[in-house]
């Protein structure tokens, strides 16, 4: 009998605390309640990968730069992005591996850094709009901006923020390696933040972008290349909702492509929140997956048994 394949996205929230200072400690914290919360799933005799965001912490290294933009040269985004990759991946793969020798298994957790080839005549690299990092005064943004080159657009009235592109995932770099992992017993942990964005070059070579990738899109186009089943996301809420925050919203449970679609289509998801995660499950489904779920964190052993969250599938 073959072994179910999975991979499982997990928000930056896992890993970094919202509204916390989001310390070291504070972060192995959320990492050991996240190797809880997998632990079901981590002990099942599957194939798992794992992929997850880096929002806070990206964040965080680009206020780094800030703070010393007088004093050091500042990282491009693409090396930001890696950065945040292997710190993130360090703190999850130590503790998913401690939830298992608590257990008494053995099993071994790696970590892939991950490039994602994207296209660079992507219309997103001409207008760029995905807001990264924190808030600032106009005057501050202006001063960033002569003194980084970064591009700094008003946010919603909320301050200026910096922005970059955020173009389409294209192609996994080494997805090969990532299947062979998979395939050898080895909880996978690769994509991180979307994946580091490269282009390639017409001789082979690649190099680093200033953009950030979505991490959901880009965890369900690997899971496509992969040929995984199961497509689950894991977020800070228990369902999709229509109407959400009205006083007609309703929690979606199980849900068949077409009807997803649809609403997606007529404008039902922010694309600041579960727009993305949506169109990730549509994207996968449409790719030849078989199931998509979006559930809480704490419901992931729940939702994977089709039990919790919302369950997307290519029924009618």
């Amino acid at each position: 009998m073959s072994k179910d394949r999975v991979l499982i996205a997990i928000g930056g929230n896992a890993i970094h605390p919202t509204r916390r200072p989001g310390t070291v400690e504070q972060q192995i914290e959320f990492a050991v309640k996240t190797g809880n919360a997998l632990l079901p799933i981590l002990t099942r005799n599957n194939q798992l990968v794992i992929t997850h965001g880096n929002g806070p912490v990206v964040g965080k290294i680009l206020m780094r730069q800030i703070l010393s933009r007088d004093a050091v040269p500042p990282m491009s985004m693409d090396v930001c992005v890696a950065h945040s990759q292997g710190g993130i991946a360090y703190l999850l793969m130590q503790n998913l591996e401690n939830a298992l020798r608590n257990v008494g298994n053995q099993r071994h957790v790696v970590c892939l850094l991950t490039q994602v080839e994207v296209d660079p005549n992507d219309p997103a690299f001409a207008d760029p709009t995905k807001p990264v990092g924190s808030f600032y005064s106009e005057r501050d943004a202006q001063d960033i901006s002569k003194k980084l080159g970064w591009t700094m657009k008003e946010d919603s009235g909320r301050g200026w923020r910096y922005v970059v592109p955020s173009p389409r995932p294209k192609h996994i770099v080494d997805i090969s390696l990532i299947d062979t992992l998979a395939s050898s017993g080895a909880v996978v942990i690769a994509g991180g933040g979307g994946g580091i964005p490269v282009v390639r070059n017409p001789d082979g070579t690649r190099h680093g972008v200033e953009a950030v990738i979505d991490k959901d899109l880009s965890s369900a186009h690997m899971a496509n290349v992969l040929g995984i089943e199961t497509l689950m996301i894991l977020t800070a809420v228990d369902k999709v909702y229509i109407n959400f925050g009205k006083d007609t919203q309703q929690a979606l449970g199980n849900v068949s492509l077409d009807e997803v679609a649809s609403l997606f289509d007529d404008g039902e998801f922010a694309d600041g929140s579960m727009g993305p995660k949506v169109e990730a499950c549509i994207n996968f489904l449409r790719g030849g997956g078989v199931r998509a779920v979006i559930a809480h964190l704490d419901d992931a052993e729940a939702a994977l048994n089709g039990q919790a969250g919302t369950q997307i599938t290519t029924a009618h």
